[in-house]
Order: C-alpha cells, then sequence, then structure tokens
C-alpha cells in the first residue's frame, strides 16, 4: 500500500470512529453523560422603539433522567424593564420547562425582585428561537394578568429581540411514550 492510500485510510477511519463516538453522545441513555432532554439559555434585549431597557436571560435544563416529567426542570432566568431611570427586575426559579423544535416555554416562581407585588408568583415565558431574530413573550399581559399561572404556560412569543442581542437556544424535548 502506498503512503497516499495508507494516509487516506487512517483518516477514513478517524472519522468514522468520531462520528460514532458523536452519535453515542448525541443519543443519550439518560445515566449521566448523554444529552439533556431539553434546555433554554441566552440573553437578549427586546426591541422597543421608546427607548425602554428590557433584558431577559435563561439558564433552563431538563435532565435526561426527568425526560417525561418537564416540571422537574431546574435553573434560573432573569428579566428587567427600565426607562428613564425606573423600572425593575426579577429572578425566578425554574419550575417547568417544555421545548418542542425551536420554541421554549418555561415558567418558575419569582425569588428575587425590586417589585414587591412580584415576589413569590410564578410567571411564564416563551421563547422562539428561529436564528435570525429571535422572539418572545410573556404571561403578564393582558387584562387577566394578574392571575395565577399555571405551571408550563405562557403566551406565543410576541415581542422582537433587538437586532443582534438574540442569542437564545433551545435543545428539543423528546419524550419518551411506552410502546403499546
Amino acid at each position: 500500500m502506498n503512503r497516499r492510500t495508507k494516509t487516506a485510510a487512517v483518516a477514513a477511519a478517524l472519522l468514522i470512529t468520531a462520528g460514532a463516538a458523536g452519535s453515542a453522545t448525541a443519543s443519550g441513555d439518560g445515566a449521566g453523560g448523554g444529552r439533556e432532554a431539553a434546555a433554554l439559555t441566552g440573553t437578549a434585549k427586546l426591541y422597543r422603539p421608546a427607548g425602554d431597557d428590557i433584558t431577559f436571560s435563561f439558564d433552563a435544563h431538563l435532565a435526561a433522567k426527568d425526560t417525561m416529567d418537564p416540571q422537574a426542570a431546574t435553573g434560573t432566568f432573569r428579566y428587567s424593564h427600565y426607562k428613564n431611570g425606573k423600572g425593575g427586575y426579577a429572578v425566578a426559579t425554574v419550575d417547568c420547562l417544555t421545548t418542542g423544535g425551536t420554541v421554549a416555554v418555561v415558567t418558575g416562581v419569582v425569588t428575587e425582585t425590586d417589585l414587591d407585588d412580584l415576589k413569590g408568583k410564578r410567571v411564564g415565558i416563551s421563547v422562539h428561537d428561529d436564528g435570525r431574530r429571535d422572539r418572545l413573550g410573556y404571561s403578564w399581559v393582558g387584562r387577566d394578568a394578574h392571575l395565577e399561572v399555571p405551571p408550563c404556560l405562557s403566551a406565543a412569543p410576541f415581542e422582537k429581540v433587538r437586532a443582534g442581542t438574540g442569542d437564545f437556544r433551545v435543545l428539543p424535548w423528546h419524550p419518551v411514550y411506552p410502546a403499546e
């Protein structure tokens, strides 16, 4: 075998081995070391023509072992809204995360805030990670914004993020149903 053929054979073997290892890692086995069941991460600022400074950040995860229990999700999310030196912020502990394709819905209970009437309340946020200009929605919109939000629910992602700020990443959830 000439040197060029040997080099090509070794390179092909390495690529095949790397591909097999990558496939095994991506499939996950639910016993650690594999792909988590779902995730929502990233930060973005909302677009508002009046100059409001509105930021949302997410670090929400659902472990592979909890694939069938989105309410076992962990992490936090934070949002703030300021304009002309007035406004507030909130930090919530995640209590549910569902994702489908490039859309995620996360809910959490506010644990830290400078808005007294918000502490201890559950809020929901939705994200569409479209790879170009992400979108976001939240549960405190509409006439009945004061109602209790159930876990795993929010409004559709109706807000546009400011160009160049959306780095949301949604890891799609793939529930595993028992065979019939």
